[in-house]
Parts: C-alpha cells; structure tokens; sequence
C-alpha cells in the first residue's frame, strides 16, 4: 500500500543531521571553485550564470521582473563588479513549486546551459519550518548533482513575510538544514530571512515596504534585500575560496539520486484515445508558460479530430497503464481551462486523502488554475516498496457533454530502478 502524498504538506521531524557525515568527502580542484570563477569573470570570459527555483527567484510582484527581481539586480550587480566578462543569465524559476520537480527539472533546465554559477531557491516553497525528509533528500540531490559537476553554487533562503519574527527563528528547521547543506557541500550561503529579521528590528526598513502586495512575493525593496543576501553570499565564497565539496555519504536518503523523468512520447504507442501533443503557448503567469518547461505532452481527449467533419467526434480515452519500479512516484505535466478530472489506483487501489485531491473524493482536478494555462504537478506516492514493481493506472474522468483532456508530459520516479514501462 502506498504511502500517499499529501500536496504541500510536510511533516516536522527532527533533522537527522549526523556531524560524522559531515567529515569523509571528496572535494574538487581549487580551481573548480569560486575563485575560478572570479578569475575567469575578471578575464573577460563568457560566463554561464543560472537561477533555479520559484516564484521568489522569477522575481512575481517585481515591477518588472527583468530588471528588478533579485536575479536581475544580482546579474546587474555581476556586471559593474566584471566589465569586461560576458554574461549569459538563466530563469530557470517556476513558481509554486518545490525541490521534488526541482530535481527532474536540474538536467533540461539547469545543466544544459553549461552553468558556471548557479543560484538555488526552494527553502520558502519547500515549507521553512519543516524537516520533512523527503524534500530534504530532494533538495540535497540537487546540490549533490551540482557538486559533482563541479559548478559553484549559493544557496539561497528567502522568508515570506510572516517568517519575519525574530521568535520563530528556532523553529526554522529548514532554512537550519539548508545552511548545513551548503557548509557539507562547500556551497555560498544567502539567508535573506535572518537578513530582513535585522532590518526591520533595525528599523531600516518596514514590513510594509517590503510586501506591497501580498505576504508572499516582494515588492522591488524587498527584491533588493533578497539580492543583498545572495551577492553577500556569492562574496563571501570568493573571499573564502570555497570549492564544490561531495560528502561521502549524503546526508539524507538518497532517494533522489536516481531521479528520473520518463516522458510519456518515449514510452512509444500511448492507449487509444492518446496521442502526442505541444504545450500551450499561453499562460496565466509568464513562470508558468508551460512551453518554456515542456517539449511536447502525451494529450488524453474525449474528443478526436474527424476528416471532413465541422466538429471533432466523440471518443473514449483508455487507462493509462504503468509498471513503475521506485520509491517515489510523481506526475508534470501541464492544467488547462479543458482539463478534466482524472483518478490514480497504484497496485489496484485508488489514492486517497492525497492534497491535491478534490476534498472528499479520489479524484484529481487537472483543471487546477481555473483561469487559464499553468503547471500540473503531483506527488503520488513516497516511500514504496522497491523489492516489486508497481502497476500505476491514469484513469481519464471526462464530462460526456464537453470536450476535455489530461496533459502529461512525464511520470516522474526516484528511488530503486526508477523504470516506467507502458503496459498495452
């Protein structure tokens, strides 16, 4: 029986950090580091620079999000201290989500740009006061990927506004195992949290100035301070020399390691009533433009195009049947105005009380935003047995009256083999 997922919700657990963990590693070159980095960006070279995360690194409630998010003063910043180097930043920030899509996103978003430096978000949207292992493990993976490429990164932390009490501080389990994560890897440490606690207790600056808007995203004062933080972070590594550092043993499970984004067209003759398709060129926000993330999707519809008819005709879309080895099971695709709903039975037997469940059913609203295009992601199922494979059946919920559809672009699986394979 699986142990079901529930949405954004975590579980507060004390961090299983063990301080012996910290003492075997492997480290890289010096010349691999930091410094590496601030030498070649004072020679003049062409450097590739990446901000992965989510709606905080985008830059949401930024005036404008390319000139005044933090990635953008941080990249103006990069600028004026190297003249004479050629910059070439990355957005790599979708917002409302976490670590676990993070770390299947790593490879198509992130490494394919060749990144030279990376800035890493997803303390906030990860839940700050929570030790919850599992997104530890996924968040570690990404680190622990990044470091055995040997590419410097600052870690970054930023607060919402009701993390702002100096009170609460000790009860910030995450942004505590972050911090730790970056001293076990060698990596930059950006805690705009502690940072922002300071001002407003120094009086330089007000809550309300910060967040104009909502509690959650900034406004471009408050983008500024989440960019202090990360540039003194940045600094700091160079002044301190700090290379990429690979811990013997991770820190958490490793769960993640074998992360794996198994696309549904590589899974070759999809089930009737399935076909391959290309994500939406529009979005309700520009983060979450699914063609910036996506390459193409496997499209259910309860409707099929007909040669010489006005209308498209009616047709049944089949259970999508998967034999899945893992530990962890998790679905990316993208949630349209015509999405509808869908149900998921994992060894026979239908998810259940899962967050991103309609309340007191077992079905699934893939028509997530209401107003427009955006992201569907959802964690199934953590903690399977891997000693068996799993049968996962997708099973299409359209209204009979109106044309409908479920866009997957690919079951995403960790832990064990992390094999997908189609059952016809």
């Amino acid at each position: 029986m699986p142990i079901v997922a529930l949405g954004l919700m975590l579980c507060c657990l004390c961090l299983p950090i063990a301080s012996s963990l910290l003492v075997a590693e492997e480290t890289t070159p010096a010349a691999d580091g930091f410094t590496a980095f601030d030498q070649r960006a004072k020679a003049g070279e062409r450097l590739s620079v990446v901000f992965f995360g989510c709606s905080l690194t985008w830059g949401a409630n930024a005036s404008d999000q390319e000139l005044t998010s933090f990635r953008a003063v941080v990249r103006d910043r990069l600028e004026e201290r190297y003249p004479a180097a050629h910059f070439r930043c990355k957005d790599a920030a979708i917002g409302g989500t976490g670590s676990q899509l993070g770390v299947f996103r790593l490879e198509r978003d992130v490494l394919r740009w060749k990144p030279d430096l990376v800035f890493v978000d997803f303390t906030a949207n990860d839940d700050i006061s929570s030790a919850d292992p599992e997104t530890l493990a996924s968040y570690e993976a990404i680190l622990r990927r990044l470091a055995e490429a040997h590419i410097p990164v600052v870690q970054v932390a930023f607060p919402f506004r009701w993390d702002i009490d100096r009170a609460k501080l000790p009860g910030m389990k995450r942004l505590a195992a972050h911090h730790a994560l970056a001293e076990a890897y060698g990596n930059g440490w950006g805690d705009a949290v502690t940072r922002i606690i300071d001002a407003v207790d120094a009086k330089t600056t007000t809550l309300d100035a910060i967040w104009v808007t909502d509690p959650v995203h900034p406004h471009d004062a408050g983008y500024r301070l989440f960019a202090d933080a990360a540039w003194d972070g940045l600094l700091t590594a160079i002044t301190a020399k700090q290379v990429a550092k690979v811990p013997a043993v991770p820190l958490y499970a490793s769960t993640y390691s074998t992360a794996k984004r198994v696309r549904l067209s590589a899974l070759g003759t999809l089930p009737a009533g399935w076909k391959i398709g290309s994500p939406n060129l529009t979005a309700c926000n520009y983060d979450w433009l699914m063609s910036r993330w996506l390459d193409d999707l496997g499209v259910a519809s309860n409707r099929a195009a007909a040669v010489g008819k006005d209308a498209p005709l009616p047709q049944t879309a089949a259970t999508l049947r998967l034999r899945v080895d893992a530990s962890a099971i998790m679905l990316f695709g993208e949630g349209t105005l015509q999405s509808g709903r869908f149900r998921v039975l994992i060894d026979g037997v239908a998810l259940v009380g899962n967050g991103s469940q309609i309340k007191g059913t077992d079905e699934f609203d893939a028509n997530r935003w209401k107003t427009g295009n955006g992201f569907l992601w959802v964690e199934l199922a953590r903690g399977l047995d891997t000693a068996k494979p799993h049968l996962v059946e997708i099973v299409p919920l359209f209204a009979a009256d109106q044309e409908q559809e479920l866009r997957l672009e690919s079951i995403c699986v960790a832990g064990g083999k992390a094999t997908v394979e189609l059952l016809r």
